[in-house]
């Protein structure tokens, strides 16, 4: 019961606030579906300390869901490590942004409805991190898309609001075409989608092999790339990014929700539950580490130059899912997951944080118009420090230090123990980890240091948040700061194997996480080099934004075009406009214009139809109702017809006398 309650409690509380908001007023909706929330998270809570730490799998059966022809699915909740980790992800940060929200969103007329999708939202995640199957985790997969949908475009008077909302539906649509061909595979080739049957099918058809272009491709590879297509779109994966940062166009609870902890991971964890079908594919775990690799050090290049201070958290947002990838494709799954537990709390943590600047600064979001707030919200200012300092992985090797600290550089350190050629995942990783420091730090300086650049009115009037928003920073900053040292035994150390039991799948050659210890106790630099670029990272910031604020602007007059290349996100929508947009524009005008003007409305409704029609008023005002127009027609046809016969050789009497007989 307490595995239904779990899933189900943010159901009804999205179906209280929604159907019953106008009853209960505002207020009933956000303190009933918050308190619903709260008690989820604690129950979550509860079943990783039984599930986790006793090494139990169990199953919940829903009922029978789906019966046609071959395929059988039943609805069951999968609870095991690997959910129960994301239970408490999901739960603990739904609760506090719920908690957030009543503040943030105070003076919003249309609150229910908000609160109404933040519960949706909760319930199609947990259906997505409880699945059993992949149909049912492709049900959550989809219900996250719906409700990243509806938040995004919560205030639809915004057209840019709008069109972050469709951006970001359109663009995972791309990603979940191919996921939804990889399950259509799967089922073909195993006649079932129910995880454990589909795992232990996977050697029948390990050999198997597909052409395509004339190449011929392992079906297991191809059936891999497809899902993760589906991953790369839900968690903004290089060329299927951009949707991300324009989804900051919705409230602030909502990118703390969806884009820093839950939605965004979801492509984590589903490559991470199919381990075993993953870990058959070499071929595709290279593309995972490829693609995380590139994405990591791509949003960081971009995170550097951005002004708005939610796309920076935006940026590094897809620039960690990157790090928790490239883990995944060098089998360090463990690790990733560990990377996303603690990337859950330090991320929410800066998003919240920079919603209460963005409320004492009355919605002003360019940090070029900010500084010197430390002093006027000094409790945002210490939370923020302290997302700042987990996110750059700050801490003393072989020691202690924030969250971070053992999970960004684990996966460092496991990129350096896997002996990619000319370790170009660790060194690109480790200039990204270079990176990520310096452009948090530098929001830091922005921000809250150095003379002030905002209006004198919004400076004077800067206040700090109310109670409500200050509790979750709170709770959040414990996370930032404990997460990583509470657990890093159970997730990757000495005791790894038993807390996650059979949760995660490595292969038989699969000895990373081992090598990874190895690496870091007979190499003592490689555990060092996160620490340098995180130091100097942090170093560079300072003396641009604080020792010598004139260098942002030399450099970038020296290095403008690479400056400019940076600012403009590479290009990238850019030339999806020129490559996508505009030429599906062109043949949906084209299309307009021509094929339905000219050639369907031409030829039919204003051509023949207007014709006949045109025909028809005409003839129609000769039935005026009066009998001698009716004679007097009569009579011209008459004299019509003895005209015609009479100009022409017929006799009249002779057809006459024919007629007759």
């Amino acid at each position: 019961m307490m595995y239904k309650a779990i899933v189900f409690l943010p159901l009804l509380g999205a179906c209280i606030a929604g159907f019953l908001g106008r009853y209960i007023t505002d207020r009933g909706s956000e303190a009933i579906s918050t308190a619903l929330l709260m008690i989820s998270a604690l129950l979550s809570w509860i079943v990783l300390a039984q599930v986790g730490f006793e090494h139990q799998t169990v199953k919940v059966p829903i009922g029978r869901w789906i019966a046609s022809g071959d395929l059988e699915v039943f609805w069951s909740l999968r609870i095991d490590t690997l959910t129960a980790v994301m239970l408490v992800v999901v739960t603990t940060v739904s609760s506090v942004v719920h908690l957030y929200s009543i503040g943030y969103m105070h003076g919003d007329k249309a609150r229910s409805r908000f609160f109404a999708y933040l519960s949706l939202f909760t319930f199609a995640m947990l259906m997505l991190v409880t699945s059993d199957n992949l149909l049912q985790m492709f049900f959550g997969w989809e219900g996250v898309g719906l409700a990243s949908y509806l938040l995004i475009g919560f205030w639809f008077k915004k057209p840019s609001a709008n069109a972050a909302a469709m951006k970001a539906f359109v663009v995972n649509r791309v990603g979940d075409f191919g996921f939804a061909i990889g399950i259509f595979g799967i089922f073909a080739l195993t006649n079932t989608l129910q995880f454990d049957a589909v795992f232990a099918a996977v050697p029948e058809f390990g050999g198997l092999t597909i052409k395509v272009f004339d190449y011929n491709i392992e079906v297991t590879t191809c059936i891999c790339l497809l899902i993760f297509m589906g991953a790369m779109g839900k968690s903004a994966q290089f060329l299927l990014h951009t949707w991300l940062p324009d989804a900051m166009e919705g409230p602030t609870p909502v990118s703390a929700l969806i884009h820093a902890a839950t939605m965004v991971t979801a492509g984590v964890f589903m490559v991470v539950r199919l381990s075993p079908l993953f870990e058959s594919s070499p071929i595709s775990l290279t593309v995972v580490t490829f693609v995380g690799t590139f994405t990591a050090f791509f949003a960081a290049t971009v995170g550097l130059v951005q002004n708005d201070i939610k796309r920076v958290i935006a940026y590094s947002t897809c620039s960690q899912l990157g790090y928790m990838f490239a883990a995944c494709g060098l089998g360090a799954y463990s690790v990733a997951v560990f990377h996303l537990f603690t990337h859950a709390f330090f991320k929410a943590l800066l998003f919240l944080g920079a919603g209460s600047v963005i409320h004492a600064m009355h919605h002003e979001q360019d940090m070029r118009n900010m500084g010197g707030l430390a002093p006027r919200i000094r409790v945002t200012w210490t939370m923020m420090l302290i997302g700042t300092l987990a996110l750059t992985g700050v801490g003393i090797p072989h020691a202690i230090g924030f969250a971070g600290f053992y999970s960004k550089d684990a996966i460092i350190e496991a990129a350096y123990a896997s002996h990619t050629p000319f370790n170009y995942v660790f060194w690109t990783l480790v200039a990204s980890a270079f990176m990520t420091s310096f452009y948090s730090w530098r929001l830091i300086f922005m921000t809250f240091h150095g003379k002030t650049r905002a209006e004198p009115d919004i400076f004077r009037s800067a206040h700090e948040s109310p109670v409500v928003m200050l509790i979750p920073l709170f709770i959040l900053a414990a996370g930032a700061i404990l997460s990583g040292y509470i657990f890093k035994d159970y997730f990757i150390g000495h005791h790894y194997k038993e807390f996650w039991g059979t949760a995660i799948f490595e292969g038989a050659d699969n000895h990373i996480i081992h090598e990874m210890h190895e690496a870091v106790r007979l190499i003592p630099w490689v555990s060092w080099m996160p620490f340098v670029a995180m130091l100097s990272g942090a170093w560079f910031a300072w003396l641009y934004y604080i020792r010598v604020p004139s260098l942002p602007a030399i450099t970038v007059k020296v290095f403008k075009p690479l400056y400019l290349f940076f600012l403009n996100k590479w290009y990238f929508d850019e030339l999806y406009c020129w490559i996508f947009v505009r030429p599906i524009r062109w043949l949906g005008r084209f299309l307009w214009k021509i094929g339905d003007g000219i050639i369907i409305d031409g030829l039919g409704p204003n051509g023949t139809a207007a014709r006949v029609l045109d025909i028809t008023n005409t003839v129609v005002k000769i039935q005026s109702g009066f009998v001698y127009h009716y004679a007097f027609v009569m009579m011209i046809g008459v004299a019509v017809i003895t005209t015609y016969f009479m100009f022409t050789s017929i006799d009249l009497w002779s057809l006459g006398r024919e007629l007759m007989r």
